[in-house]
């Protein structure tokens, strides 16, 4: 079965050899989405099917009598572990069943065309409807051959069609495919998905890290690492609003990146930097690629190293990899980030990397954001009244400055004296601000504005990075953007 799964392919002999093996791997494959009360209902619903064909069949022969008590037997053995890993997964679920249609028709509209139409054939098994449900896991793996995943699902609910009469027990063989690690990777990406689709983030609420987005990023992306998921965010006059989400994969030895090599995936304020041409690729990365600006200055300040940590697609031969699965890159399937290369803007796409992502209402952001936009006024101010000393308070020792011209840093209390001179005496208008906040032991603001000064039609744009120290921020890295 693992064979079969990592090729991509079903081979339907193999399938009717070891059919009631498959069965019994119902649980390890993703059927899960029934809900307590849907599984009830689905119970309740056979056991009066069995009763009734009890009472019809009552003065029947005892050898068809047998042969439905046998039948029966399978079945249970076959569908134990289901029902277990049914009862899990709806641990938390809707209480009722509206609102559990309604969460999940929320769900399936944000959620990828072919993980939608996955937990749409969840659905119908967990309604007690398997044959739809197969027809349904048919299409998707013909439409999607590579999707694993699905094609697991698929293996089941054939395996499900098979009469207990022509199947065949293989204890062993089932403890072997369940200790798999293919297997495992995969009964773990469908828990995550269906955990994801699931939780949905309350309405009106964004991820805590977005304060404030200017207009002109018109899409953020938010990472949540403990749900393998990817969430888009568009932007509007409206503010923030979620679009769409989806599936990825981490770095396989997790989250927190501090060295090259230790396939880990960062964790932070990032931006898209680059998008890179899938014909300059290897085949290995898909659709292409957007590389992030990891090691940021808050990195570098905490002596992280390495490089080259992109979002990135999978190879044509498989749909989707396994939740920690990469070098430390962020890795979508293939649909799903061609959708996502058509949105991001170069240099004004936010990625926030999160270990789990929390969802306040806008309103709390904005209140947020008002707090720190007095600590950048009152640097603004101290700028343009000329006076250095007052400035030189809102400056760590080690502050630094960049820019995209010249990527060697310069000390920064070299340039104290020009900032004054720059900005004395001249009313300047900051248009554009973008605040993104970052915990993680220390309390960081990233603050990217544009800045045009009076009697002028452009000016810079500045990316800056600041520190709570007690009750203030101090800055400690300044990019100059253009």
């Amino acid at each position: 079965m693992a064979d079969i799964v990592r090729r991509g392919r079903l081979r339907k002999p193999a399938l009717r050899r070891g059919a009631n093996m498959l069965a019994a791997l119902v649980a390890a494959s993703a059927l899960l989405l029934a809900t307590q009360g849907v599984a009830a209902a689905a119970s309740t619903k056979h056991a009066n099917a069995k009763t009734s064909g009890a009472k019809a069949n009552k003065a029947s022969a005892s050898r068809p009598a047998a042969r439905e008590a046998k039948a029966r037997t399978a079945r249970k053995a076959s569908a134990a572990d289901a029902r277990t890993a049914a009862a899990a997964a709806a641990k938390g679920a809707p209480r009722s069943k509206a609102a559990a249609a309604s969460a999940s028709s929320a769900a399936l509209q944000q959620a990828s065309s072919a993980e939608a139409r996955l937990i749409a054939v969840y659905e119908l098994f967990g309604r007690g409807q398997p044959r739809p449900a197969l027809a349904k896991a048919r299409d998707l793996v013909r439409d999607y051959p590579n999707f694993q995943l699905a094609q697991l699902v698929y293996a089941d609910l054939l395996a499900t069609q098979v009469p207990p009469a022509h199947a065949f027990s293989d204890a062993t063989g089932i403890g072997r495919l369940r200790s798999d690690p293919a297997m495992a990777d995969l009964r773990e990406e469908s828990r995550r998905r269906l955990q994801a689709l699931r939780d949905r983030p309350p309405a009106g609420t964004v991820p805590s890290q977005f304060l404030a987005l200017s207009t002109r990023s018109r899409y953020a992306i938010a990472v949540d690492a403990s749900r393998s998921r990817l969430y888009l965010l568009e932007n509007s006059d409206k503010g923030l609003q979620l679009v769409a989400d989806y599936y990825v994969s981490v770095g396989k030895s997790g989250i927190g990146k501090a060295t090259e090599g230790d396939a880990r995936t960062p964790l932070g304020v990032y931006y898209v930097t680059s998008s890179l041409d899938p014909k300059s690729l290897r085949d290995f990365y898909g659709a292409g690629a957007l590389p992030i600006n990891y090691p940021n200055p808050y990195d570098v300040r905490r002596g992280k190293t390495g490089s080259g940590i992109w979002l990135h697609g999978t190879p044509p031969q498989q749909f989707s990899r396994a939740p920690l699965a990469s070098d430390g890159c962020v890795v979508m399937a293939n649909p799903d980030l061609k959708q996502l290369l058509r949105k991001v803007q170069i240099g004004a796409t936010p990625v926030v990397t999160a270990p789990s992502l929390q969802w306040i209402p806008r309103p709390q952001a904005e209140k947020e954001a008002q707090t720190f936009t007095s600590a950048i006024s009152a640097w603004k101010d101290a700028r343009a009244n000329g006076n250095e000393a007052q400035l030189k308070k809102f400056y760590l020792p080690d502050f630094q400055r960049s820019s995209s011209n010249n990527k060697k840093n310069t000390d920064g209390f070299s340039v104290l004296h020009d900032e004054v001179e720059y900005a004395q005496g001249k009313r300047v208008q900051f248009k554009d601000m973008s605040f993104l906040h970052w915990r993680d032991g220390d309390d960081t603001m990233v603050a990217t504005f544009g800045e045009v000064f009076e009697g002028e039609k452009s000016g810079r744009t500045r990316r800056q990075y600041w520190l709570r120290q007690g009750s203030e921020w101090k800055l400690f890295h300044e990019e100059i953007l253009g």
